[in-house]
């Protein structure tokens, strides 16, 4: 199973987590509970309930690379394209935008 923490802004909005079963988004209750947050994607709004999926959420699926940049994620880190999850991860930290991506094991010092 690999986690990640999802960022809106600087702020913890929740959990992907991949397993057997597909992939799940879910809010972080804290998040939820904030003034003037929002959903991170207008297909993924704010509730309590997890978001479920066979394949990666497309929201997130667009944030990995194409073309020549996944090329060099791909041989970087040996990462395989099939597998979303760990191109999600290794390639998503600083994105673009106000989300970002970061391995549930990170803590700030690794960075």
């Amino acid at each position: 199973m690999k986690q990640a923490i999802v960022y809106w802004k600087s702020l913890k909005a929740g959990i992907l987590t991949e397993s057997d079963e597909g992939y799940s988004f879910a809010y972080d209750k804290d998040y939820l509970t904030m003034p003037e947050v929002q959903g991170i994607s207008l297909t993924m709004p704010l509730r309590e309930e997890p978001f479920q999926s066979n394949t990666l959420h497309p929201f997130f699926d667009g944030l990995i690379p194409e073309g020549w940049l996944l090329d060099i994620a791909q041989k970087n880190w040996k990462i395989d394209a099939r597998d979303r999850m760990a191109l999600l991860l290794a390639c998503c930290r600083d994105c673009i935008g106000a989300v970002s991506i970061k391995p549930l094991n990170t803590t700030e010092d690794d960075e």
